[in-house]
């Protein structure tokens, strides 16, 4: 059985493991112990036999913005929606908190659009958000798309 929780200071090494493995193969960008240590209470997990298999973030960006990061599920535990059910956890909580409109910057839009996001030209997006993309290898030509979804 599944369970889908905030995450804990003792999940971030079984985070920074399964983000990077991911980013090493392309599907997205690495994530030092750093920050997750330091945004730890932005993410979820999904727990599958006591073992970490997913995790998304919430990061508040403005009043009225907040980005969803790190969303990835395991090989093993893929399929069965639980990147679906991460990502609805994450704009439960932008509900909660009063957000009206969230993005994301990635590499499979598609994935995203099926969940009533729409792509958006990533120039038009506020610069508070690219703080992080200043200090990335790959900046400006990482690929990424972005893409948003009022809630």
């Amino acid at each position: 059985m599944n369970v889908i929780r905030k995450a804990r200071v003792s999940d971030v090494v079984a985070l920074h493991k399964l983000i990077n493995e991911y980013a090493d193969r392309g599907d997205m960008l690495h994530r030092s112990l750093n920050d997750l240590y330091e945004n730890i209470r932005d993410y979820f997990v999904v727990e599958l036999e006591g073992r970490v298999v997913g995790s998304c973030a919430l990061h508040v960006s403005w009043e009225d913005l907040a980005e969803i990061k790190s969303l990835v599920v395991a090989d093993e535990a893929q399929g069965s929606g639980l990147g679906r059910q991460l990502l609805d956890q994450c704009l439960n909580e932008a509900n909660e908190l009063g957000i009206p409109r969230v993005f994301a910057l990635t590499y499979k839009p598609e994935f995203f659009e099926k969940l009533g996001f729409v792509r958006a030209d990533k120039s038009g997006m506020p610069h508070k958000i690219w703080s992080e993309c200043i200090n990335c290898p790959k900046f400006p030509d990482c690929g990424e798309e972005a893409v948003v979804r009022d809630l």
